[in-house]
This record gives C-alpha cells, sequence and structure tokens, in this order.
C-alpha cells in the first residue's frame, strides 16, 4: 500500500509483521545525475523491530525484478532471486500455483553481517504482483529528500 508519511512516500508491504519502504535520499546530492539511492526499510509488528539503510544504484532493478513476477503470473519452477547493492536487502520469490511467496531479507553489512532477518509474505499472483511492482516503481522513482 502507497502512502504518504512525513512528507515523503511510503510502501508498505505485508500482513502480520509490516515491511516499510522509506526515506529516498541521493547519497551524494551534490554530484549531477548521482545513480546511488539510498532508502530504509523497517520491519515491525508488536514483538519485532528492524530497520535497515539499503543502498542501490538507482533501485538496482528491484520495480523490474516485481513486475517480472507479475508478468509470470502463471508460475515457474524454483526460486527467483533479487539483491541490493551491497546485500543489505534481499528477495527470493516462489510461487505455489495459488500465491506468490516473498521472502524479504534485511542483513546488517559486511564486513560484521553480525545479524539478518527475514519474514514471508504471500501475494496473489498477477495483480496483486503487479500492484506491488508498481508501488515499489512509484517509491524509487519519488523525489528523494535532500
Amino acid at each position: 500500500m502507497l502512502g504518504e508519511d512525513d512528507e515523503s512516500r511510503v510502501v508498505r508491504v505485508g500482513g502480520g509483521i509490516e515491511l516499510r519502504f522509506h526515506e529516498l535520499a541521493r547519497a551524494y546530492p551534490d554530484i549531477v545525475d548521482d545513480p546511488v539511492l539510498d532508502f530504509l526499510v523497517t520491519a515491525r509488528s508488536e514483538l519485532v523491530s528492524v530497520e535497515v539503510s539499503v543502498r542501490t544504484l538507482d533501485g538496482d532493478g528491484l520495480d523490474v525484478f516485481l513486475a517480472e513476477l507479475a508478468e509470470d503470473f502463471r508460475g515457474w519452477e524454483g526460486l527467483r532471486t533479487w539483491r541490493s547493492l551491497e546485500g543489505d536487502l534481499t528477495l527470493s520469490a516462489r510461487h505455489s500455483g495459488r500465491s506468490v511467496y516473498l521472502t524479504w531479507g534485511l542483513h546488517d553489512r559486511p564486513p560484521s553481517e553480525e545479524w539478518r532477518f527475514e519474514v514471508t509474505t504471500a501475494h496473489a499472483p498477477g495483480e496483486d504482483m503487479r500492484n506491488l511492482a508498481d508501488e515499489i516503481s512509484l517509491f524509487l522513482e519519488s523525489e528523494p529528500r535532500p
């Protein structure tokens, strides 16, 4: 679900544990056409609160990855995976025939890599996945904060 939060675009994913994509920013705002985008991903529920800063090159194609999953609504064999530039956010997708299961991984940055957190969200193939891809695309294309 796409919304506004503190004057910035927010994408919320999930049910029991909510994933929030927010606070999009350019890593080097003084560089013209800087491709490095940073944003926060927060996983939150009554029992957990985890936040990671994600570094990408113009989103690393996360929206394209999700759009391809939506286009393959009839299903695929095995696991499809995506990772951000520095591996702080990972995503794996499995199609069960009735649902697409997305496992979102939030990771501590190297070299420490002391922790990692994963949560799986279920989505209907096709339109539900297309909406998620569109929301992530709008988020990544929104005006980064200074």
